[in-house]
């Protein structure tokens, strides 16, 4: 007998296909390596000719493939073939007319396009989005990818989920955890953003239609994924395909492919062994932890004076603390007494139920207490600390970063910096005179958390614990960067490969934790610089391994406290503590027992966003809102007095509040995207086309459903998603069915300021109308006009214009008329902004409030780009002006800029930070959205501005994620620092 054998390893499994002559398939298997491929490969061979009696003495032809195939290539001499080729093979023989092909793999996920140009286009740089992704989120909700997908069946609504980092994407899952989300809810979100990931991050423009297949092993298993994708991907067109045994089509091409190689017996191939071990670079072997027993020992002495006292409950009398912090993955609890001896402790995953958690844990409490001891005052931190506080009538909440910063002046009060390593969240805090003068967090990737080092634990089956202690026993530790989470287990199997053992991986990721918070977060070139008098904490900490590894990497010798794990805990005891009326509002015992509370799910109707609520009703009458943008979705209701203004809503309205004429009355109808440059300059063109006789037709106000929209014609993964909306806009545009689109190419704005160097659009306002006229494909059917144009000169620009539109034609002296109009109504709009700002500034001064001026890019208006953060300030008691809205033209900076001053918005920005140096009531805020390359420049330059006047800089960086929780602790914070 003849048999043809395919062997597909991958990163996170192995697949094995065997088919006879006539390709029919006689074995299949698809199992996890969990990276001993060498154990899993030999297992599944072994498997097949033990299950199959008629394979004994039989010749065969094998061919292997995948992420792991070359390893098995050197060491059983099997010839290798690329899995795109095996795919397309298999592909070609079972589904001649596919067009597309959708695969995704543990740590992979490609798009093969079939027809035309044969191309395959395959994540690079991150892992999120693969079945690692969905395997991790799946743990994060207690369940596996199967749970996941029977959730994903039942779900109302769909959340933004991050999936462009596979560790990151758990901070808004265990947002929407502490905020009482479902998880139904929660499941379809996930498979929604791992969509999202895939069709923007890989098609990058290339349309993704006729005949789709899916392949792969979460495309395979999990129906609700697949599901995701056809609602996404479904035109009416489209078809969708997904074979029987689409978890091993690639290995099923490989065993075709293998019809033409060299014959051998299966026999020989059982027998055959791997022996070609690679080595390890000397380059890639860092120092150890401790060169010697006299280092280690050292080590131990200078980390034994951080502790805290303890006491037993029943040795104490009179009052106590109670301090909780509602982390992202975990929930500590510290109760201290008059003397801060903490009397009892607790910390534990939250298991995705922080309210119940913290509940229970006050129950044990409770049924600990004797007569004579009392709760006095309670407080509470973290990303559950709105939601727990609400429920259990908590005393007290404080922002993250204060809680940790009052725990760490408890053991150093001389304290100039703190390092605090959570769960999935990482905060570098730099302290002078006891007070926070800037908060660096983690925000575009999770890389070097305790996530980061709990996922590799496991993967190597160990505990945090045992896989630390593993750390301190290496002798040749590996370097292993710092790079995405999910795809540094490519660099662990590679290491392991090569003979590295166990414990120099370990110490090898416990440099890399440190390497990622030095270079990544704080972004120091020189670690000695940190300070001082240097904290660390957060659970991270607990191991000997990653301390040892900061003070390798710094050359500082840190305070350790011994409850670096329970330090947010500890902080809000001591600030419960401080604060202590002696009675304390949380609920009694007798309350607690009667607790419960049920959620609902609805939708906000008090203006155009329509948020998602969930609304959790508690047994005493309160309620918790959450979805909400602002205080009206929470049930609150301000007296317009009372109301803080804010000039980002001011703006957004006064922008687009033009009326258009009617459609019978109309010329025709021009369609203007509400995108870039049109929150710079639209009541120009409204007012240039009305005045033509055209009836404006504007693309609806942004939203995740008018972003999806667009994702398949978006030509690249690392463009700022302001610029990414364009899409949807121009497709919401054609289903309008507009007469014409008109999206000009603004190079030059008007130059504002005489001292600047120059007035140039950001190179992405001016040249994505070119990208959406190349790669919009609706565009071909309809007329699209994207003139190259200045604002800089009126004539000019009449001139420009009617050469641009004469083939519509209108006379030379309307166009003419029309400029003029339209010029004057822009200045209008300008000197309006202007106007409202000096009002605004004057109301908020007479209410004794303080300001936030919230700077950035025009299009940073739009409520989808920014999240909702201007109404987060307002909710926090502070003001919100936008840039534009404080300065005159005639403003100029003192000082002199190291930046060639040359974009127009930067202009702006320079001159507000200024003014706002130069106040004592105003305080800036610069949003930046990710991708932006040019705000790298603005970022710098405004942070000397704001630091040479002593004010705090703060930089929110923003992308289509809406999650505010790390958002919500850096204006929080700012406002810690400001009293």
């Amino acid at each position: 007998m003849k048999i043809h054998m395919g062997l597909d390893v991958g990163s996170t499994t192995v697949k094995l296909v065997i088919i006879n002559e006539n390709y029919e398939i006689l074995f299949q298997e698809y199992t996890r390596h969990r990276s001993d491929i060498e154990e899993t490969t030999k297992n599944v061979l072994k498997q097949a000719y033990d299950s199959h009696p008629e394979f004994k003495n039989s010749d065969c032809t094998i061919m292997v493939t995948g992420s792991g195939g070359m390893y098995v290539e050197d060491n059983l001499s099997i010839e290798f073939i690329q899995e795109v080729v095996a795919g397309t093979t298999a592909i070609k023989k079972y589904i001649p007319n596919a067009d597309v092909c959708i695969e995704l793999g543990g740590e992979d996920s490609k798009i093969t396009y079939l027809k035309g140009n044969v191309e395959q286009r395959m994540n690079s740089i991150c892992a999120g989005g693969t079945g690692a992704f969905i395997d991790q989120m799946a743990a994060l909700l207690k369940t596996d990818a199967s749970g996941l997908n029977e959730l994903a069946k039942d779900y109302k609504k769909i959340f933004s989920i991050a999936s462009r980092c596979g560790v990151y994407a758990k901070t808004d899952i265990q947002a929407l955890i502490n905020q009482g989300a479902i998880k139904e809810d929660m499941a379809v979100s996930v498979f929604q953003s791992v969509v999202n990931q895939t069709i923007s991050n890989l098609a990058c423009g290339r349309p993704i239609e006729g005949n789709i297949v899916f392949l792969g092993g979460p495309l395979y298993f999990l129906s609700e994924l697949r599901n995701r994708f056809i609602t996404t991907l479904d035109d009416g067109v489209n078809t969708f395909y997904s074979p029987e045994n689409a978890q091993v089509f690639v290995a099923l091409g490989a065993a075709i492919a293998s019809m033409d190689e060299e014959v051998v017996k299966y026999e020989d191939l059982l027998n055959r062994s791997y022996d070609k071990k690679q080595e390890i670079d000397d380059e890639l072997i860092l120092e150890p932890l401790f060169k010697n027993e006299n280092e280690k020992e050292e080590f131990y002495e200078n980390h034994k004076k951080s502790n805290v006292k303890f006491k037993n409950l029943d040795e104490v009398q009179g009052n106590l603390y109670l301090g909780i912090d509602a982390g992202s993955t975990t929930s500590k609890i510290v109760v201290i007494d008059e003397d801060c001896n903490i009397v009892y402790d607790f910390y534990a995953n939250n298991q995705g139920n922080p309210l119940d958690l913290v509940k229970e844990q006050l129950s044990v409490i409770y049924s600990k207490l004797n007569d004579n001891q009392k709760i006095a005052s309670s407080g509470i931190t973290g990303y559950g600390e709105d939601f727990i506080k609400q429920a259990l009538s908590v005393d007290f909440g404080e922002v993250e970063t204060i809680a940790h910063l009052t725990a760490a002046r408890y053991f150093d009060p001389d304290v100039d910096f703190v390092l605090d390593i959570g769960g999935q969240d990482m905060k570098a805090m730099h302290v002078n005179d006891g007070i926070i003068d800037s908060i660096q967090l983690n925000e575009a990737c999770s890389s070097g958390c305790g996530s980061f080092i709990e996922t590799f634990a496991h993967s190597l089956n160990l505990s945090v614990q045992e896989f630390q202690q593993k750390a301190l026993e290496s002798e040749n530790p590996v370097d292993l960067g710092s790079r995405c989470t999910v795809f540094m287990n490519s660099k662990v199997k590679q290491a392991q490969k090569e003979g590295a053992s166990v414990s120099d991986i370990a110490a090898g990721l416990c440099y890399s934790v440190i390497k990622n918070a030095i270079q990544k977060v704080i972004k120091l070139r020189d670690p000695s610089k940190l300070g001082e008098h240097i904290v660390v904490q957060g659970g991270t900490f607990y191991g000997d391994a990653i301390l040892r590894a900061f003070e390798k990497i710094t050359g500082k010798v840190p305070t350790r406290p011994n409850i670096s794990g329970l330090m947010g805990a500890m902080g809000m005891a001591l600030i419960a503590k401080e604060k202590s009326t002696g009675y304390s509002t949380i609920l009694s015992e007798d309350e607690l027992e009667k607790f419960e509370y049920t959620q609902e799910q609805a939708e906000c109707k008090y203006c155009s966003n329509h948020c998602k609520l969930t609304i959790n009703k508690f047994a005493n009458g309160k309620k918790f809102v959450t979805g909400n943008r602002c205080e009206r979705g929470a049930g609150i209701s301000l007296d317009k007095k009372d109301k803080l203004p804010n000039m980002y809503d001011y703006k957004n309205k006064r922008l687009f509040g033009y009326k258009s004429i009617s459609e019978d009355k109309a010329r025709a109808t021009v369609g203007l995207p509400r995108v870039l440059n049109m929150y710079e300059n639209y009541p120009f063109w409204h007012t240039f086309f009305t005045n033509l006789g055209y009836r404006v037709v504007l693309s609806s106000k942004s939203s995740r459903e008018i972003y999806e929209k667009g994702i398949s014609s978006i030509t690249s993964e690392t463009c700022c998603y302001p610029a990414k909306l364009v899409h949807g806009h121009i497709e919401d545009l054609l289903e309008k069915n507009v007469d014409m689109i008109f999206y000009p190419s603004v190079f030059f704005e008007k130059q504002e300021y005489d001292k600047a160097n120059n007035h140039i659009n950001c190179p992405v306002v001016t040249g994505y109308p070119e990208v959406i006229k190349n790669n919009v494909d609706g565009l071909k059917n309809t007329k699209y006009f994207n003139p190259f144009i200045s604002f800089q000169d009126k004539n000019k620009l009449k001139t420009r214009l009617i050469d641009e539109l004469k083939e519509l034609g209108l006379s030379d002296k309307d166009i003419s008329n029309s400029v003029d109009r339209a010029w004057d109504e822009l200045e209008k709009y300008r000197k309006d902004v202007k106007v409202e700002g000096k009002k605004a500034l004057s109301k908020i001064r007479e209410m004794g409030k303080k300001a936030i001026v919230l700077a950035g890019r025009p299009y940073h208006i739009d409520s989808e780009i920014n999240h909702g953060i201007p109404e987060l300030i307002t909710s926090l008691g502070l003001g919100v002006l936008s840039e534009d809205s404080i300065i005159d033209y005639d403003d100029d900076v003192d000082s002199d800029l190291r930046v060639l001053d040359q974009w127009v918005y930067h202009s702006r920005l320079y001159r507000a930070a200024e003014i706002v140096g130069n106040s004592e009531d105003l305080e800036m805020v610069q949003l930046n959205s990710f991708g932006c390359g040019i705000d790298a420049v603005t970022t710098d330059q405004v942070n000397e501005i704001l630091s040479a006047k002593g004010k705090i800089y703060t930089v929110l960086k923003i992308d289509e994620i809406s999650n505010l929780g790390a958002v919500k602790i850096r204006i929080r914070s700012l406002i810690q620092a400001l009293e």
